[in-house]
């Protein structure tokens, strides 16, 4: 049955269509879609689309004006209620009230002022008409949206509690008048409390569809698209964030106190178990905590799952810190495993685009796709690291691995949210059990395991390239702490974290302006998170994977490739527990990231030729070289990831700037600076050669050296290789490689491994400059051109590498026996 605010928005959208001259016009869901009838054409598609933006807003002024009605109504009760509340005889406390309506009359008197504002653009339409700043700004107040969200369980309760305890109120609250239309026949409806409590929450819904709508019809160098994008962005990041606390879930079977047991959440986790991992589905329903397994079935038969454990609320607990001595050491595998398996997921990403191409290709397209899953999933189980450990009251306790802080947040905060109610120790029948165990197959939520292979083709296959992201600021502590930011981003299903802001000391309102340049492989999702520093010495260490830091909000945003593809910084918000998050962000992609542009000036060192720079520096390496290498070595060895995690972007720019015009201070500015920040000049500095280390002309030479099977030509023609290079390029080269071998030694504290460096400096020193890099190659998408090389790339530097000491006197010395045209 169709509900009455869907009823009047069609009658009075009749009443728009005759005018229109009988465009015909359906709404469904908050969605307004066209259809055009063949007679009537329209002059052209802008003006097209300008009449079918009119009727989205037409349709949506329609639902505006019941929307607002609706609050009015909710909003009619309260002022009488709230004049009774200090009299002897009250209906409800103040307290009562202010939980029941809360945040109400601030959402009537923003929709108030957004109907009031459209409503006159609307009666006075051209096609210059502009109204994304009235919808950005409508956007821009969802924060109370979200105070509404958050409260909306305890209004309900309470409504609930106040009806059955005062019929007075009951009465109220089952009869409210809802007005209709100014123009209708229908003067009033009648609605529960409850019902109309409810439209806040579907209205953030609509009005998210009606953007799309609105985005459809709208030209793209019309004033009102980038302000619409952004109204859809911020609008799209909210309900994200909101949308599992609202989502209504399915009934399963009754808990012990009679009460329905509903899933809360669900999704893979890998399991500890018997020493290897497993992949597991985990169940979280209002009372237990179920770790199922999908059984293989014969083909034709629905997929089952099977419970492997299951721990009752009332029995779980958290292990602590103290207790994870006596838990097993978790193996992990060697970085460098995990990067090649990458590397490999890459290539067969596109072979398969290649074969998709070819006349007969499908058949190997699917057993391309087969092994992609393997390895996928493959990677799916050794890539986490971050302990989640429960425990049952009455004995075993259970291991899962996660690969990002933010998922086990996630975890612990819903479990600990049910641990505050009033829980009642369960035990299951194997009928009951078994029942419950069926019925997750229904209400699971997460349905694929999270790889490539299982999403559609027409999907968004992520983004290839560098998101720029500014972290601004933060509000909303309400005690000082030291406080800093960590990004992730997904990466082959599961999430990396990848930049760090730096720690800022003893305050409310952080100030770090940090600008990083994350590397995106197929992202979708930018995360941030923000922590209270813990420098309690006797906390640190427990575990090596084990992350201390108490985590103060956390919040994520999509990575809209129509949003974040333009020139121009956006500027964001996350909310975050009460914690306000800004940031700004940008993307280039992975093809325009690739080029080296030479330098037109031949002053300072960033893209000019490496032979120019030591001539003129009467060096053998140039100065940069040296003092980066020397101050990572003096501070650096030992820091998690270097060259990995990002520096903040203005420190490298402003090296980069002191670097380029030999201000005196420098060795002042590298003893003060970020280590981070150093390495990423180091890296900037060789990725800004107007031409790799290792050159254009040998790179072919490289590329096919590397592939020889013969262990004795592969070692004859890499050294003739190295031979043949520019002796300021082979001096430069061998100091790097020296410097980057004493790095990996300290793998067991930095986790730096020489296949870790491989991967980071590879593309770097080899990448070709643009010219040659397509030069004879028939490629199609940025991944292509990450993939085609990089495995090569990584390769020959992990040779050189993982070869015994390389002199350049020694190099020079020998015989050549070999032609540089492999």
């Amino acid at each position: 049955m169709m509900e009455e605010d869907e009823e009047e928005v069609l009658c009075y959208l009749d009443r728009v269509l005759e005018e229109e001259e009988e465009e015909v016009f359906e709404y469904g869901d908050g969605e307004l879609e066209s259809i055009t009838p063949p007679h009537r054409q329209f002059k052209g598609d802008i003006e097209k689309g300008l009449e079918m933006k009119k009727l989205v807003l037409s349709g949506f002024l329609a639902s505006e004006e019941i929307y607002i009605n609706q609050l009015e109504a909710l909003l009619l009760p309260m002022r009488p209620l709230k004049a009774t509340a200090t009299t002897s005889q009250p209906v409800l406390t103040i307290q009562q009230i202010e939980t029941i309506f809360y945040k109400i009359q601030d959402i009537f008197e923003i929709h108030k002022e957004f109907y009031d504002a459209l409503s006159p653009n609307i009666q006075q339409w051209d096609e210059k008409v502009t109204v994304g700043h009235l919808f950005q700004k409508l956007a821009s107040q969802l924060g109370v949206y979200k105070a509404f969200v958050d409260n909306y369980k305890v209004a309900l309760e309470t409504a609930e509690k106040c009806s059955q305890a005062n019929n007075q109120f009951q009465k109220i609250s089952e009869n409210l008048k809802v007005k209709g239309p100014k123009d209708s026949r229908d003067c009033t409806t009648i609605v529960t409390m409850e019902a109309l409590l409810y439209k806040p929450i579907d209205r953030v819904t609509r009005s998210t569809l009606v953007l799309h709508d609105l985005l459809k019809h709208t030209p793209k160098d019309h004033p009102d698209f980038p302000l619409l994008q952004d109204a859809l962005r911020i609008s799209q990041n909210f309900l994200s964030s909101i949308n599992e606390e609202i989502d209504p879930r399915r009934t399963a079977v009754t808990t012990p106190k009679g009460e329905a047991r509903q899933l809360v959440k669900d999704g893979f986790l890998v399991e500890v178990s018997e020493g290897s991992r497993k992949l597991r589905h985990v169940f979280l329903f209002t009372d237990l905590l179920l770790c199922a397994k999908m059984k293989k079935t014969s083909v034709g038969r629905h997929q089952q799952y099977e419970c492997k454990w299951y721990i009752p609320l009332a029995d779980l607990a958290f292990q602590t810190l103290e207790d994870s001595d006596s838990c097993p050491h978790i193996q992990v595998l060697p970085e460098h495993e995990i990067e090649e398996m990458k590397i490999k997921i890459s290539v067969i990403k596109s072979e398969i685009q290649k074969e998709k191409k070819a006349p007969k290709g499908q058949s190997r397209v699917e057993r391309l796709r087969k092994k992609m899953n393997e390895q996928e999933s493959w990677l799916l189980l050794h890539s986490p690291t971050i302990p989640f450990r429960i425990h049952n009251k009455h004995g075993k306790s259970y291991l899962f691995l996660l690969s990002s802080d933010y998922e086990r947040s996630e975890w612990r905060e819903s479990i600990q949210k049910l641990l505050k109610k009033d829980l009642q120790a369960c035990v299951l029948s194997s009928v009951e059990l078994q029942v419950l165990t069926s019925s997750c197959f229904k209400l699971r939520t997460v349905h694929n395991i999270p790889v490539t292979s299982n999403k559609d083709d027409e999907e968004t296959p992520g983004l290839y390239g560098f998101l720029h992201v500014i972290v601004h600021s933060a509000k909303g502590f309400k005690e000082s702490a030291n406080l800093y930011c960590t990004l992730e981003v997904d990466s082959y299903g599961y999430f990396v974290s990848k930049a760090k802001t730096r720690v800022f000391r003893d305050t409310t309102e952080p100030q770090w302006n940090e600008e990083f340049e994350i590397e995106l492989e197929g992202s979708q999702c930018l995360r941030i998170l923000c922590y209270e520093k813990c420098y309690d010495k006797s906390k640190l260490n427990k575990d090596d994977n084990e992350i201390v830091d108490k985590i103060m909000g956390k919040g994520q945003v999509q990575l809209d490739p129509q949003t974040v593809q333009s020139k121009n910084w956006h500027m964001d918000v996350i909310e975050m527990n009460g914690i306000k998050v800004e940031f700004s962000m940008k993307f280039t992609s992975r093809d325009l990231s690739l080029k080296r542009t030479p330098s037109k000036k031949q002053s300072g060192v960033f893209g000019v030729k490496i032979n120019v720079v030591t001539k003129r520096e009467r060096s053998k390496v140039p100065y940069i070289v040296r003092q980066c290498i020397e101050e990572v070595e003096k501070r650096g060895i030992d820091e998690v990831g270097i060259y990995r995690i990002s520096g903040v972007a203005t420190d490298i720019q402003a090296l980069k700037t002191a670097f380029d015009t030999n201000t005196k201070d420098i060795l002042v500015m590298l003893s003060d600076m970020d280590i981070n920040a150093i390495a990423g000049t180091l890296k900037l500095y060789f990725r800004e050669l107007p031409e790799p280390l290792l050159t254009d002309r040998l790179y072919p030479a490289f590329m096919e050296g590397i592939a020889l099977s013969d262990p004795a030509a592969k070692e004859n023609c890499m050294m003739h290789l190295l031979r043949s290079l520019p002796d300021p390029n082979l001096i430069t080269f061998l100091s790097l490689l020296e410097h980057l071998k004493r790095v990996a030694e300290k793998e067991p504290i930095n986790k730096m491994s020489l296949h870790n460096l491989a991967t980071v400096f590879g593309p770097t020193l080899l990448r070709p400059s643009e010219a040659e890099s397509t030069k004879g190659q028939h490629i199609t998408t940025a991944s292509d051109i990450w993939s085609h090389d990089v495995m090569a790339q990584v390769q020959v530097l992990l040779y050189y590498l993982q070869h015994p000491p390389i002199s350049f006197a020694e190099l020079k010395r020998n015989t050549l026996y070999f032609s540089t045209d492999v």
